[in-house]
């Protein structure tokens, strides 16, 4: 997974998240890069593979939590719910057609970094392989626990398509109420979203009920 700040790449902003994972979510750092053209990156790395669902869900947390104040189209999140996954290029590797070079860097070099988010020359592989054996890779529980603590809140005040549906509602239309409620958590209508589709596949199950 990876997230990418550009126009500019604001280490003050994306430290935000690099800080708030380890402080608040007890996850390991992940690692920090120069996209070689315009960004700075974050880049999770995982010890097990994960649905492409849940690292929508993971993303879009750690941005509504993180940088909510941040203008969308100044972030490039891989994968993402809305359709703009970006292909994050494999790092360290020269970018056309500045032909500079992305690379991994250490965190008190990153703000350095922020006009000029790229490398002139090659970096050095032993550098590069010595900052990537100091990080360690997201373990399925600790991921798990994150996801919850990422969950919002659910507030007295929180409109009825949010809330769990009671005895007598129908599912499929809670679905669907919480698949166009603007006011909830993006993760919830992907998920919404997905239920109704398993849904509609099942044999039997009519469109207009």
């Amino acid at each position: 997974m990876v997230m990418e700040l550009a126009g500019p790449a604001n280490w003050d902003e994306l430290s935000k998240v690099w800080r708030g994972v380890q402080a608040d979510l007890d996850l390991p750092a992940p690692a920090i890069a120069v996209s070689g053209t315009d960004g700075l990156q974050l880049w999770f790395s995982l010890q097990q593979p994960m649905s492409a669902l849940r690292a929508v869900a993971f993303l879009a947390h750690l941005q509504s939590r993180y940088l909510a104040d941040v203008t969308p189209a100044r972030l490039r999140l891989s994968p993402s719910a809305d359709g703009r996954s970006f292909d994050a290029a494999l790092v360290p590797a020269q970018q056309e057609p500045t032909e500079n070079w992305s690379a991994f860097v250490a965190p008190d070099l990153a703000p350095v970094f922020a006009d000029t988010p790229w490398l002139d020359i090659p970096p050095g592989i032993e550098g590069q392989a010595d900052l990537l054996a100091r990080l360690e890779s997201i373990k399925p529980a600790a991921l798990a626990a994150a996801m919850q603590r990422l969950q919002p809140a659910v507030s007295a005040g929180s409109p009825p398509a949010t809330q769990p549906p009671s005895a007598g509602v129908d599912p499929k239309h809670f679905l669907q109420q919480v698949l166009n409620d603007e006011t909830a958590a993006l993760a919830l209508r992907v998920e919404a979203a997905k239920a109704l589709l398993r849904h509609a596949e099942q044999p039997g199950s009519r469109q207009d009920d």
